[in-house]
């Protein structure tokens, strides 16, 4: 029964009144024992016992007062340093203020104020798991937005979904048209033979995440990670229902459930910053593309010799360029038409790149010319080379209705160092002129820039 708005008041005014009566009946319940009335029945003894009875409650009130009371101070207490503590976090981010060692409660009854002691300690526990996971999945996001190359975004969410659940291992996959790639992997030996496992094909087509506990007692193959997993889960990541990518990861010990839960904020993310980074991927590849011939386009291939002819010059290794004109192309566009002559320049492009080697780069430099850079191509290589490029162009044909067109290829390259070049540009020149000098020599032929020839770099000073 309340009689004020504090509960301690209305303890105190209980436990005195309760005195009180006693005080009032006590002289009679001595009656019983024998007490003469004459002595019981007396203003003096009324008034001894009443303020016996009060002074008892008020001796009560103390005692729950510095029993409870304290208890409940220090509850409060805590409770208004949690709140000081949650809100700086907040805008901080610092988890170390208020962990469940620092803000928790000694349990040291088994009643009501116990009860509310351990109540208090799991509320702090859930908040403080809480904060982690918000901390955590802030990092994450802004790892991922800060981020938009496919490798970087991979490589950056590996480490810290390892890092947010304790996992040992993983593995990052992402279908790219329609295969399965390895995008990221950390302590995995050979993380390709993770794409054909059935479990990572049933997670990308359940879309659920699938967890397999290794019991300890299972013999299981050791070959993919110098550890022995005792849990494995298979994450799928999707955006907007359209399956993009599986990741896989392998702990020593088993995943918590707050660990799957935290997965499962993290995969929406994780889907997002994948679907942009792959359209980004696509975007810059349309953009370094030729639109007709899907060679590299002038602006990148000129950006990726700059790239190669620094490279060249810091590990001091060779580096080679030819330049590549179709031969009379102007009659083929003027004898049969502008598509045939499209056409035509689409083939000769595929056959060219077919006859490069493994890390050769193919632009259309503009019109009907074509530049090759060649890493570590000396012009004994860019000779040979030029020559396969020649004879395969020289022996292809391409067959318009009835009509069968040919055409041939001239070739102009350099060296460096072969040819004392200061830079790229220059590197060019000289494959521009040995070009026109294969062309001045009667076409469909290959024609090497002297090692003698030297062109001198001008420099602009900024």
């Amino acid at each position: 029964m309340r009689i004020t708005n504090r509960v301690f008041y209305d303890l105190a005014i209980w436990m005195v009144a309760f005195g009180l009566l006693i005080g009032l009946v006590f002289p009679f319940f001595v009656l019983l024992l024998g007490v003469p009335p004459e002595t019981a029945i007396t203003p003096g003894f009324f008034g001894a016992c009443l303020g016996a009875g009060a002074l008892a409650g008020c001796f009560n009130f103390t005692l729950a007062k510095l029993v409870a009371g304290n208890r409940v101070r220090l509850l409060a207490d805590r409770m208004g340093t949690v709140g000081e503590e949650l809100r700086e976090m907040t805008y901080t981010g610092d988890l170390s203020k208020c962990t469940p060692e620092n803000c928790s409660i000694v349990v040291d009854s088994d009643d009501e104020i116990g009860d509310s002691a351990r109540a208090f300690n799991s509320l702090v526990q859930a908040l403080a798991s809480s904060m982690r996971t918000q901390a955590a999945v802030r990092s994450f996001t802004q790892m991922l937005s800060s981020r938009l190359e496919l490798d970087a975004v991979s490589n950056g969410a590996l480490r810290q979904l390892l890092d947010h659940t304790g996992a040992a291992a993983g593995a990052i996959l992402v279908d790219i048209g329609g295969h399965l790639q390895v995008q990221a992997s950390l302590g995995v030996r050979e993380p390709e033979t993770i794409v054909n496992r059935d479990l990572v094909r049933a997670a990308m087509q359940s879309d659920s995440t699938e967890v397999l506990d290794v019991p300890q007692d299972v013999e299981i193959e050791g070959a993919l990670v110098d550890f022995r997993p005792r849990a494995v889960v298979f994450l799928p990541v999707s955006h907007k229902s359209v399956p993009l990518g599986v990741v896989v990861m392998a702990s020593t010990e088993t995943f918590e459930a707050e660990d799957l839960a935290r997965l499962d904020l993290f995969r929406h993310g994780l889907g997002l910053a994948l679907n942009n980074a792959m359209a980004h991927s696509r975007l810059q590849r349309l953009a370094a593309l030729d639109p007709l011939t899907g060679v590299y386009n002038r602006r990148f291939g000129l950006g990726r010799l700059h790239e190669e002819f620094g490279r060249a010059i810091r590990a001091n290794t060779p580096l080679g360029v030819m330049m590549l004109d179709l031969d009379h192309f102007k009659s083929v566009n003027d004898t049969y038409g502008h598509q045939v002559g499209d056409r035509l320049l689409t083939s000769v492009a595929g056959i060219v790149s077919s006859m490069l080697r493994e890390g050769d780069i193919l632009v259309r430099y503009g019109g009907e010319e074509f530049l090759v850079v060649l890493p570590a191509a000396s012009s004994e290589n860019i000779r040979a080379i030029g020559e396969r490029v020649r004879r395969a162009v020289e022996e292809s044909s391409l067959v318009d209705g009835s009509q069968t067109v040919r055409i041939t290829i001239s070739v102009g390259g350099a060296a460096y160092p072969n040819q004392n070049v200061l830079g790229e540009d220059s590197l060019l020149e000289l494959a521009d002129e040995a070009l026109y000098v294969a062309k001045q020599a009667g076409r469909n032929r290959v024609e090497i820039a002297n090692e003698s020839s030297v062109v001198e770099e001008r420099l602009i000073e900024a």
